[in-house]
């Protein structure tokens, strides 16, 4: 009977309810605006500087613990990327416990744990704070350095450093920031394969010593836990970190271009253009301007919505998505920018679309339902964000490093929603600078440099200045280059077999059969080619021993294999692989055509067309193929991938490329040659 009443009531609430909101006519009043309220933590501060703070949250019955050291930033010279190491080695396993049985303890506790050079963070359920914060402390504190970690972590920094070498969007990255700042400033120097050698493990020891100190630290523990418990672990667990303060060697002062100019630099390989319009800005976040400035460049380019990115993109389709960003530093000036992955065709476009953009918002008043949105989505973010622990940590640790009011956070609401129209532009006038706006652009010269050099703003032309890939000013690019006399596509290919090892050593290979590996991730892809003089080819790309891509070609007839499907050759495709399959294809081809001198990433190479599909590249100097290009045709689009050959070494007589990179898009695998068999190993069951 009781459930029968529950369910009457239930139907009653909801019909009245219903009968409520029938009028739908009408837009339903807001509700108050929500306060954000971090409340005052506790605090303390031990007797070796560690600042620490205590947020009771009992929710949920878990705690998080947040380490933050506010060191002020070095350039780190000869040794760059000292302190990217230090991050990876610390945390793996302490002198106490190693790394194996730390980790398995930390998932057993269901918890996570994680220590790096600046900090870390922790969180378990709260019933195990004691044992946590100890395996937090243990970690911190007690680093185990090893050679053996050291080896492995310069190991994979020199490959990621080695994988970036031809990628235009890691180029972009280091050329901004030594464009902006300068080579010797903390946000401006960049890690080499030479500052990685340098390192060894008494420098990681002597980096942690001198920084990794209490007196700029901050902890925030916070979630189901109360000030004293929180004290007397801190207390019981980090007493016996040793007091000290992390040296400081000043910081180079930055400064805009002297006026707006392109910096271009030459990406040969580059299937779209890297391209960024900065300033340099000294906003800080307890300065006046700052939530204005949020909401500014929100609706510059903070949003899918926003000025440049519904020009750029849903407007002219110049790319998939354009951004802008300002961030904040108290310890130096940053680079305000906007950025975008256009087109190469359209870089010019681009270039003047965006910059009317700029100008748009510093001349015109924006809409006031642009307003609006921009304000809502924006809190919106900012109340959702408020939910999160770390964000909970991260805003407390906010208020004690940034130099902000207590009321900071409970008053931002309020702040957000009092920007005005008047503001905006305001704030775009005062930080956008297009008088001195840096055009950064990474891209293919030779398909995007001759549009840019007949580009005008606010009828002025703006000069092109250009440099390297390290940022070092160089020369404009010659695409125009004479072709020394008597030098044609039949020539350069003879000049190759030369330098590989002679036209009839060549000739006399039936068969090659080439192992090699690739990193992905942490983890390896394996390639194995086969290839004979029979118009034969087999390519089998592999992760963790299962093929992922397989292409087989019997001299008549061939297929791929790719994701358990089973997909014939077309006729086109037999076709093209009749003219490639061969050891050394450049042998039987006749009808390739010599099409010029392009710079390439290492030199300048002669350009020679293979075919319909395919382009060769040859060192001018070595004859040596440095690259291929390859169009494939998917969904009707036209799709350019690069083969890179290089580190050339002997075998039988012969040199072969050691490294070969395989670059389509975004992604690129450098695989490494393991071995390399000549007229053995093969059999026509390869091609079956």
């Amino acid at each position: 009977m009781k459930k029968h009443i529950i369910f009457i009531i239930a139907f009653v609430l909801v019909a009245v309810s219903a009968q409520a909101q029938i009028d739908r006519s009408k837009m339903p009043k807001s509700g108050p605006t929500p306060v954000i309220n971090l409340g005052e933590p506790y605090t303390f501060k031990m007797g070796n500087g560690l600042t620490v703070l205590v947020v009771e949250n009992k929710k949920l019955p878990r705690i998080t613990v947040s380490l933050s050291l506010d060191n002020p930033p070095n350039a780190e010279g000869e040794k760059a990327g000292i302190e990217a190491i230090a991050s990876e080695m610390i945390g793996k396993g302490t002198k106490n416990i190693s790394k194996d049985a730390f980790n398995e303890e930390v998932d057993f506790l269901g918890a996570f744990v994680n220590v790096g050079a600046s900090g870390g963070f922790a969180q378990s359920l709260s019933k195990y704070s004691d044992r946590i914060i100890e395996l937090f402390a243990d970690a911190s504190l007690n680093p185990n350095f090893t050679q053996e970690e050291l080896d492995l972590e310069k190991k994979k920094l020199i490959e990621g450093i080695k994988s970036g070498e031809n990628s235009a969007e890691a180029v972009a990255s280091r050329v901004r920031s030594v464009l902006a700042y300068g080579k010797n400033h903390p946000a401006g120097e960049y890690i080499t394969e030479k500052t990685v050698s340098n390192i060894t493990l008494a420098d990681v020891e002597t980096y942690y010593r001198k920084n990794f100190v209490p007196a700029n630290a901050y902890m925030v523990i916070s979630g189901d836990i109360n000030n004293d418990k929180a004290k007397e672990l801190v207390e019981k667990h980090f007493t016996s970190w040793t007091s000290g303060k992390a040296p400081s060697f000043g910081i180079p002062d930055v400064k805009d271009a002297q006026y707006r100019q392109i910096n271009f630099i030459d990406m040969p390989n580059a299937v779209q253009t890297e391209m960024a319009v900065m300033n340099i800005s000294d906003l800080k976040m307890a300065d006046e301007d700052h939530h204005a400035a949020l909401v500014t460049n929100y609706i510059l380019g903070g949003s899918f919505g926003s000025y440049v990115n519904m020009n750029l993109r849903e407007e002219h389709g110049y790319t998939y998505g354009a951004r802008s960003t300002m961030p904040r530093n108290k310890n130096f000036k940053t680079a305000f920018r906007v950025t975008a992955k256009v087109r190469n065709m359209v870089t010019d476009s681009a270039v003047v679309e965006t910059l009317k953009e700029i100008k748009r918002i510093r001349t015109e008043d924006v809409d006031d339902e642009v307003l609006k949105n921009a304000k809502a989505k924006f809190l919106g973010n900012f109340i959702l964000a408020s939910e999160n622990d770390r964000t909970i940590a991260s805003r407390s640790i906010d208020i004690k490093t940034q130099n902000l009011p207590k009321d900071f956070y409970e008053t931002f609401i309020a702040k957000i929603n009092a920007v005005s129209k008047a503001d905006i532009k305001r704030i775009a006038n005062k930080y956008f600078n297009l008088d001195k706006a840096r055009i950064v652009l990474v891209g293919k010269g030779s398909d995007v440099l001759e549009n840019l050099e007949k580009i005008q703003f606010e009828g002025k032309k703006i000069p092109i200045l250009y440099f390297d890939k390290f940022g070092n000013k160089t020369e404009k690019p010659d695409y125009n280059a004479a072709l020394p006399e008597g030098i044609t596509a039949q020539s350069v290919f003879d000049a190759y077999f030369k330098a590989i090892g002679g036209k009839d050593k060549l000739e006399g290979v039936t068969s090659t059969f080439t192992t090699a590996q690739a990193s992905m991730g942490g983890a390896t892809l394996d390639m194995i080619l086969k290839v004979t003089s029979k118009n034969q080819t087999l390519s089998n790309i592999l992760f963790g021993g299962n093929s992922v891509n397989k292409n087989v070609f019997d001299g008549t007839k061939g297929y791929v294999m790719a994701q358990g499907q089973k997909i014939d050759y077309t006729e086109a495709q037999i076709a093209d692989a009749k003219k490639d399959s061969h050891p050394f294809s450049e042998l039987k081809n006749t009808d390739a055509t010599l099409e010029g001198i392009e710079p390439y990433e290492n030199g300048k190479a002669y350009k020679v067309k293979v075919s319909d599909k395919k382009t060769s590249f040859f060192d001018t100097e070595t004859g040596l193929k440095v690259k291929d290009i390859v169009i494939q045709e998917q969904g009707g689009q036209k799709i350019p991938s690069t083969v890179g050959y290089s580190n050339y070494k002997e075998v039988n007589g012969i040199k072969f490329p050691h490294t070969i990179s395989i670059a389509a898009g975004p992604q690129k695998f450098d695989f490494n040659v393991s071995k390399i068999k000549v007229n053995e190993g093969v059999s026509d069951e390869d091609f079956k």
